[in-house]
């Protein structure tokens, strides 16, 4: 896959909650700085992280609003939309940046406001 796909192939499969093959995505050894979770290293750490997620949200929406590609990079500005089992709402306007090799992420990092998400992680 091209960068514009896996990037592409990242929001569909967050958008329909499919957890594990988004996380298929990644390389074994990725590496990502996660804006609430921190520094994460490797894809099953990823896995592993991402069990708990559905139980978080009750729905969930990540919706790219501008996609920059350069090769193997990519930047991403998007919106999500989620709520809890509870019906907190969270709204949050979010960048994700990509580093993308044979197909697979091997490093992304995202920054937003943590405010939003402040309800459903308690910090």
């Amino acid at each position: 896959m091209s960068t514009r796909e896996v990037v592409d192939t990242y929001y569909r499969l967050a958008n329909e909650g499919d957890w594990d093959a988004w996380c298929d995505l990644f390389a074994i050894d990725q590496t990502m700085d996660e804006q609430l979770a921190g520094h994460v290293e490797g894809r099953e750490t990823l896995r592993e992280m991402m069990k708990g997620f559905p139980q978080m949200y009750a729905s969930f929406a990540n919706v790219p609003r501008l996609v920059v590609v350069d090769g193997e990079q990519a930047a991403v500005v998007s919106d999500i939309t989620a709520r809890t089992p509870d019906g907190i709402t969270v709204e949050a306007v979010v960048c994700n940046y990509f580093r993308v090799r044979g197909g697979l992420i091997t490093y992304m990092t995202n920054v937003h406001d943590t405010v939003p998400f402040a309800p459903v992680t308690g910090k």
